[in-house]
């Protein structure tokens, strides 16, 4: 049977109570949250690979990702509203389906997290060696500080040891260990500095756009609704979903919020309006600026993103495609490399604020798995100074680092991407379970038209993981089968609803 130790959503609340975070999160506080973990990687590097499958019509991709991420948001926000603690898909999983199911999807979060802040940490490395590469505003020579190329690229992109992706991570690790309010305040900064820079951008380009830019409009196609070579609109929108994700942190965070029925819809719903306004604006502004039509192969079909056939392509070119950091690009070909450079900086001091919520989401779901019993009671462990679950977070940025100093970031944010699509299904299904089993729950929020919405994110979900690359969903299945294995071995005997016997 699946649906077998089913946790009561009771007990979920009581179990919170012994072992819980500090609340010191506010509205504000959470959508800045939910903002510093979007805009980030997703819009300041993927822009490229977006452009690479899909042309132009990478906007088109932009708003599918935004409205299958919002019928999800729309979901997350009622579970969360009813469970106001720490563990997000998972949380709600085992509240309604069960551990074994909830297990699956606490594993799938990994995916999510951990490879997300990596990719962000190798996208953050792309523009901070872009500014190293360069004349740091005139100040120094061209390249001058410039690390050797070996250092600058992971060993899986054709590199060696990116260093700078692995320091960036062990940084971000310490901030997350001296306290949430701390990180909460420096990433209300990091968020400003983005806004600043993508208006920037949004203001000098837009003017620049012209409709030749924009043809063809659909080079690559609308791809297949039932799978496809990963190029195309669903192709690029199963790709920059990564863009999106970040929202699922602010649910992480509901522990650690303040009155958490009313602010975790509000931290939820308001970072994902504002970012996918943005997204629309930034994409459009590249496109029709300088052009963002894809390479083709001999098949006549856009070359994967990060392949040796795509980087030979692009030796010499200065297409928007080719680019590391395509928003300072898009500046320089424009006629304003120091806005460009400004752009870079930014990026080099803002991403790491999406480090930051990405591994914060990822320590909170280990952290709460932990206090289940299904991983061992240290990863649950609290900081007696900072109130921080210190033990996961260490272990979180070791990891992290040491992948981002290893493997490309595309790769990363497709691999992201395959856990946190079957962990927004099952939150949807989730809701449309509990609205059967046990409609007279108080619900803070309620999904509209929830037999519509809820539906409808699921649909989205699949059609977005079967256009994941075959990499992608060949190390999910991977992953999925090890995480089986661990919970066969450990959690199901250490559950704490397992037996006494076992």
């Amino acid at each position: 049977m699946i649906f077998w130790r089913v946790k009561p959503l009771n007990q979920i609340l009581e179990t919170a109570e012994k072992k819980a975070l500090k609340r010191q999160l506010g509205p504000i506080q959470l959508t800045l949250l939910g903002i510093g973990a979007v805009i980030g990687t997703g819009i300041f590097v993927l822009t490229a690979e977006a452009a690479q499958k899909a042309g132009p019509s990478m906007m088109i991709a932009f708003v599918i990702a935004a409205v299958v991420c919002g019928l999800a948001a729309l979901a997350y926000a009622e579970l969360a509203s009813m469970l106001p603690v720490s563990g997000s898909a998972y949380t709600y999983t085992y509240g309604v389906m069960g551990e074994l199911i909830a297990w699956v999807v606490g594993w799938a979060l990994v995916l999510e997290y951990a490879i997300g802040a990596t990719a962000v940490t190798v996208g953050w490395s792309k523009y901070m060696n872009g500014l190293l590469n360069n004349d740091l505003f005139g100040l120094v020579a061209p390249g001058s500080l410039a690390l050797p190329d070996w250092l600058q690229t992971g060993y899986f992109s054709g590199g060696g040891f990116n260093l700078l992706a692995f320091l960036i991570g062990l940084a971000v690790t310490w901030l997350l260990v001296i306290g949430t309010s701390k990180s909460a305040r420096v990433n209300a900064v990091l968020v400003g500095i983005k806004i600043v820079a993508l208006s920037a951008f949004i203001l000098l380009a837009i003017p620049a756009v012209t409709n030749a830019n924009l043809h063809p409009f659909m080079p690559g196609g609308w791809g297949n609704p039932i799978g496809s070579n990963g190029v195309g609109v669903l192709g690029a929108a199963a790709s920059i979903f990564f863009a999106y994700v970040g929202f699922d942190a602010v649910s992480t965070a509901a522990e650690e919020t303040k009155n958490p029925n009313r602010n975790i819809p509000i931290g939820l719903l308001g970072a994902l309006l504002v970012c996918t306004v943005f997204y629309l604006l930034v994409g459009y502004g590249a496109a029709g600026s300088i052009g963002a039509q894809p390479l083709f192969g001999a098949d006549g079909l856009p070359l994967d993103p990060g392949t040796p056939a795509m980087t030979a392509a692009c030796v010499g070119s200065d297409a928007l495609v080719c680019s590391g950091e395509p928003l300072a690009h898009v500046m320089r070909m424009l006629g304003h490399p120091v806005i460009g450079n400004l752009i870079g900086l930014a990026a080099v001091i803002a991403l790491p604020s999406v480090i930051l919520m990405m591994m914060f989401g990822q320590t909170r779901i280990f952290f709460t798995m932990s206090r289940d019993g299904l991983l061992p009671d240290a990863f649950s462990a609290v900081h007696p100074r900072f109130f921080t679950p210190h033990v996961i977070t260490y272990v979180t940025g070791i990891v992290v680092s040491i992948c981002g100093a290893l493997f490309p970031v595309g790769k990363l944010a497709d691999t992201s991407n395959a856990g946190t699509l079957l962990a927004f299904a099952m939150v949807a299904i989730g809701v449309m379970i509990l609205r059967r089993q046990q409609p007279e729950r108080p619900r803070p929020f309620r999904t509209p038209l929830v037999w519509i919405v809820c539906p409808l994110a699921v649909i989205g979900c699949c059609v977005l993981f079967v256009n994941l690359s075959a990499i992608a969903k060949g190390v999910f299945v991977g992953w999925a089968v090890i995480g089986l294995i661990l919970y066969r071995l450990y959690g199901y005997r250490r559950s704490q609803l397992a037996p006494p016997s076992n």
